[in-house]
């Protein structure tokens, strides 16, 4: 009898054990599975910037098709700001830089994470530049720091005729002053000087007011952090079509045959666009895969534009920013 109670109570020992460690598993199981998602945390806020003719959102459609949604899942804090579709560099930029002030204002931060496309590029810079103390990093995805050959072949044609570019102009600013409008962004536009500040002319002498970040030689890499306080990044992509579902990459292939052979995304070289430390300037994606348009129809053999956003929040955020 005083052996079937030893086993007994050697049982009851043993299955409270296992009790207790079935119980401390399924915590711990239940504990990661709802861990809060921290990936994208930078400890500054990110505003998006974008480009020549971008928009903030018409109609619940984001020019950042579902990138800051992405972003915020894993806990970023970002904003998307608005300027001018088409204007200098200089302008965008102020009417950046007041944005900036408001996120600041709003949040409580003391700087931001910028990250500009195409023409937002420059526009970053320029706010680093003027305002590096609102400044943490400032990122550009395929900016034409160089200038853009389309920018280029079109400026020649204004020059050639002083009414082809007045009929051009006020063709154009018509078109982005009325997406402008349908924005809810309220800015005057002014597609010619876009297009000079986006040329090669233009943008030398852009970077010899605002060098910081810029590699000391054409598609060299250039400094990650400046004298300025401000860390500056960049990546691009150099394969204009990347899927037949897209019908908007038969205009990346045609415009990119301005470049002669020099790999490109069909608006922008992968040398011009080089800025501060080059993430990668070859990702299988065109001008507008690169911020995940249109509709999200990109390559799907390579990394995709979304976890290269979210990629990039982490290392701001493994930096301290």
């Amino acid at each position: 009898m005083t052996k079937l109670r030893y086993h007994a109570a050697l049982a009851l020992i043993l299955g409270s054990s296992i009790m207790s460690l079935s119980s401390h598993a399924q915590a711990g199981w239940f504990s990661s599975l709802f861990k809060k998602d921290t990936y994208t945390e930078t400890r500054y806020p990110i505003v998006l910037a974008h480009g020549l003719f971008g928009f903030d959102d018409i109609a619940g459609y984001n020019y950042w098709y579902q990138i800051p949604e992405e972003l915020r899942r894993s806990g970023a804090e970002v904003y998307v700001s608005q300027v001018a579709a088409a204007n200098s560099n200089e302008v965008r930029g102020e009417q950046l830089a007041r944005q900036v002030e408001s996120v600041m204002a709003a949040t409580g931060a003391s700087k931001v994470n910028l990250i500009g496309h195409s023409q937002g590029g420059p526009t970053v810079r320029y706010v680093a530049s003027v305002y590096p103390h609102y400044i943490a990093s400032a990122t550009s995805i395929a900016g034409p720091h160089t200038g853009a050959k389309a920018a280029d072949v079109l400026l020649g044609v204004q020059d050639a005729s002083p009414l082809t570019a007045d009929v051009l102009g006020s063709i154009v600013n018509s078109a982005v002053g009325f997406l402008d409008l349908i924005s809810g962004g309220g800015y005057d536009q002014s597609s010619l000087d876009a297009l000079y500040a986006l040329s090669t002319r233009g943008s030398a002498e852009f970077n010899a007011l605002h060098p910081e970040g810029l590699p000391a030689n054409y598609c060299d890499e250039g400094t990650e952090l400046e004298s300025n306080g401000v860390r500056y990044y960049s990546w691009s992509g150099a394969t204009p079509m990347t899927t037949l579902l897209d019908p908007s990459d038969l205009g990346m292939v045609a415009l990119s045959l301005l470049y002669q052979g020099e790999p490109n995304d069909g608006l922008v070289s992968s040398c011009s666009s080089h800025l501060g430390k080059v993430i990668r300037d070859n990702y299988r994606m065109n001008h507008l895969d690169e911020v995940n348009q249109i509709i999200g129809l990109v390559s799907i053999f390579d990394t995709n534009p979304k976890s290269v956003f979210r990629q990039h929040a982490n290392r701001l955020k493994g930096k301290g920013l």
